[in-house]
């Protein structure tokens, strides 16, 4: 897969290419990527979607340095992650990317308060006390809740909660923000704010920002969906967030969907569209122009 148009090189954050992830539990073996190719650029926001199974949390994991892929090239900035181990891990989940997950009593500690949970990372990144307590207090007016600074957990709503989390996530100033379905738990209302947040801190920040998601309006919020199917990124859906604001101006576009090709040449055609044209097991690729053309093999072919 290439990037499209509008991300030069130097722009790529997060670069995958051929990335496999296999899971080991006794004799059985468990292919949770299959040569996946992904990239997002420096300050974009990507939504991940797909089934359950899909592979879709193993690459966060993956890209938050929880997990190690089996093979293939992965860089994150100027990390590789494919050889990160030990202090260098623990470095780039303390400074360079920051996680969210869906469960929001998972992302606060319980006894401290809001502003203590954002001073948190700072502190175990020996930051000093005063420069700790202005980037806490920023960070808590960036997500609304400088009112709330010295509330704890069980005093905040789950959007709420959601936010510090959010918050703490940037605490020390992360180039990469990473979320696990951070609006699972949420109700309408509460998502949209949740999903608006990201953009504005994006804005504000200049953060990549890879979100993982089953929300049917996360395409409303973000730059490009990535559709993961079977492990391998199978589709992509670009720039849904502009075309919402030219809407409310009145000057609506469609979003274009795209099949991905990924570097190996390798593409996953809708289950739909092959039963529509009844594509089997084989196929006939011919050249028309500057197209290519997959045809259904007739019987008499083989």
């Amino acid at each position: 897969m290439t990037m499209t148009n509008h991300n030069s090189p130097r722009d790529v954050h997060i670069i995958c290419r051929d990335l496999f992830k296999i899971y080991k539990a006794q004799d059985l073996e468990v292919v949770a990527l299959r040569g996946l190719d992904f990239q997002a650029a420096r300050g974009e926001i990507v939504a991940i979607v797909g089934a359950s199974g899909s592979g879709k949390s193993t690459l966060l994991n993956i890209l938050a340095g929880y997990d190690t892929p089996s093979a293939g090239d992965i860089r994150v900035g100027d990390r590789d992650l494919l050889v990160m181990r030990g202090r260098a891990v623990e470095s780039y989940r303390l400074r360079e990317v920051g996680f969210v997950w869906q469960q929001t009593g998972r992302n606060l500690v319980p006894y401290l308060t809001a502003k203590e949970n954002v001073e948190l990372p700072m502190l175990l990144a020996g930051v000093g006390g005063s420069q700790r307590r202005e980037r806490a207090e920023e960070l808590l007016d960036a997500v609304g809740l400088s009112e709330r600074a010295t509330h704890r957990a069980n005093e905040l709503s789950g959007g709420e909660q959601q936010r510090v989390a959010i918050a703490i996530a940037l605490a020390n100033q992360p180039d990469l923000l990473l979320a696990d379905e951070p609006t699972g738990e949420l109700d309408t209302e509460t998502a949209r704010t949740v999903l608006d947040l990201f953009q504005s801190l994006r804005d504000r920040y200049g953060t990549t920002i890879v979100i993982v998601s089953h929300d049917p309006e996360i395409s409303s919020f973000v730059d490009r969906v990535i559709i993961i199917r079977d492990g391998r990124a199978s589709a992509e859906i670009v720039s849904l967030h502009s075309f919402r604001r030219a809407e409310e101006n009145g000057a609506a576009e469609s979003p274009r969907e795209y099949i991905l090709v990924d570097s190996m040449g390798r593409l996953q055609l809708p289950r739909e569209l092959m039963d529509r044209v009844r594509l089997r097991e084989r196929a006939v690729v011919t050249i028309d122009g500057d197209r290519v053309v997959v045809t259904p093999s007739e019987s008499g072919d083989f």
